[in-house]
């Protein structure tokens, strides 16, 4: 039996309202981008990665540091910042074969391969059951409505927050669908869709200039964490075969 093809689709608008050029800026000591392409390149699911934009920096950085990427240069008409994500998405799909598509941004550095691995292996694992796929960040606070009704809990019994029935945010890090479903409905969300959890942590999605600090600093701190462990693993196998 053969594996579908997936392709992975990332846009990146060379401006940003909130974030000044974020997609490009840099983070870590690379820019933005790299992190997410590095994230599906190592992803052995992924077929393909495709990267709509209208930057040339972007385009001429791909080409340099990752000349597998393949580059479709947006379209005047889908340039604006108000144009739907659908309409730049129906255009790519156009540009690019495959069975079903992986849609990720650039504003989601922490997003692992592992991670990417995995909800490509759920989806497929499930698959007709449900017939695409998103990520979310599970919460569990008190939350109210602007009616001052709450929405998850019962003001009258004060359980603990991790007691109460979670919700589910979409964190925007991964979408899985087909054409079809993006032509008929368009929506990357089908008819049953499948929520795929995401840690917190790294599902940090970069939307104003607080979260750029955030997702930085902590991926600072992962990056110190695997240090330690991997010095760990060194002194305790130095010397022995494993």
């Amino acid at each position: 039996m053969n594996t579908p093809a997936v392709a992975a689709l990332v846009p990146m608008r060379h401006t940003s309202a909130r974030v000044p050029g974020k997609n490009h800026r840099p983070f870590a000591g690379k820019p933005l981008y790299h992190y997410i392409i590095e994230s599906l390149l190592a992803c052995p699911y992924i077929w393909s990665v495709a990267v709509d934009t209208d930057s040339s920096l972007i385009m001429e950085g791909l080409r340099s540091t990752f000349p597998s990427v393949q580059v479709i240069k947006r379209p005047e008409a889908l340039r604006g910042g108000m144009v739907p994500m659908t309409d730049v998405l129906l255009y790519d799909v156009e540009q690019i074969e495959a069975d079903y598509y992986l849609q990720t941004h650039s504003t989601n550095p922490l997003l692992r391969s592992e991670t990417i691995s995995a909800a490509i292996k759920a989806f497929l694992g499930n698959h007709p059951k449900y017939d695409s796929l998103f990520s979310v960040t599970k919460i569990q606070v008190r939350l109210w409505d602007e009616a001052m009704q709450p929405i998850n809990h019962d003001p009258s019994v004060l359980l603990r927050t991790q007691d109460l029935p979670p919700v589910y945010e979409e964190n925007s890090n991964l979408y899985i669908f087909s054409r079809d479903i993006l032509e008929r409905r368009r929506n990357r969300i089908g008819d049953r869709p499948l929520l795929f959890e995401i840690d917190r942590a790294e599902a940090w999605d970069i939307d104003e200039e607080i979260d750029f600090a955030i997702a930085e600093f902590l991926f600072g701190k992962m990056r110190a964490v695997k240090s330690q462990i991997a010095e760990r693993f060194y002194s305790a196998t130095k010397g022995r075969k494993v």
